[in-house]
């Protein structure tokens, strides 16, 4: 049995929702988002990227409310000692998007990141770039190894130790450094 691979433009085109043939109200709309999405957005430092985004599109007269739900995994290395972790990805953002008849003076001038404007004669709006900023904003910014039961951390304990000699040696050249520099003014 032969196997179809999606053409690029398939791809693109399954993040446009062609909003003009919906009628008002709610439309739901689901999302499985890897890391090959991310390798067509740009490089990042996360991988294998397994996350489920739910939007709700909530249509009005002149107007779209986008509501996008993010869930899912990631992995990506400990900020303080590089051991692997496994992330959790979890957060809801929405989107205002208001249909008007000058949408890049509109967009130029407006303040809130949260509203967006499209020319009335737009047929279709194309969510990946959101749900790529989205995604991305659901990483926890902060990655560090989680307290075990006892609270302790379970950071790599080498990696820590190495880390604080640096530091001390680090500390101890700013030292040497700063007298050298002034015993050059004691010498005039």
């Amino acid at each position: 049995m032969p196997s179809f691979k999606l053409s690029e433009m398939a791809k693109k085109r399954a993040f446009e929702i062609a909003f003009v043939g919906l009628k008002p109200g709610v439309h739901e709309f689901s999302y499985e988002i890897d890391d090959q999405f991310f390798a067509e957005k740009g490089a990042i430092d996360i991988s294998n990227v397994k996350a489920s985004v739910k939007l709700f599109l909530e249509k009005h007269v002149g107007f779209m409310l986008l509501k996008f739900d993010i869930g899912g995994t990631a992995e990506s290395n400990c900020d303080r000692c590089g051991n692997p972790l496994n992330l959790n990805l979890w957060d809801e953002f929405r989107v205002l998007v208001k249909l008007v008849d000058n949408p890049e003076e509109m967009n130029g001038s407006e303040e809130d990141p949260d509203v967006f404007y499209i020319s009335r004669t737009e047929s279709h709006i194309d969510v990946s770039n959101w749900i790529y900023e989205f995604v991305l904003l659901s990483i926890p910014l902060q990655r560090v190894c989680p307290p075990d039961a006892e609270g302790k951390s379970q950071c790599n304990l080498e990696a820590l130790e190495k880390l604080r000699e640096m530091e001390a040696k680090q500390i101890e050249n700013n030292a040497k450094a700063l007298w050298k520099d002034l015993d050059k003014f004691k010498e005039n």
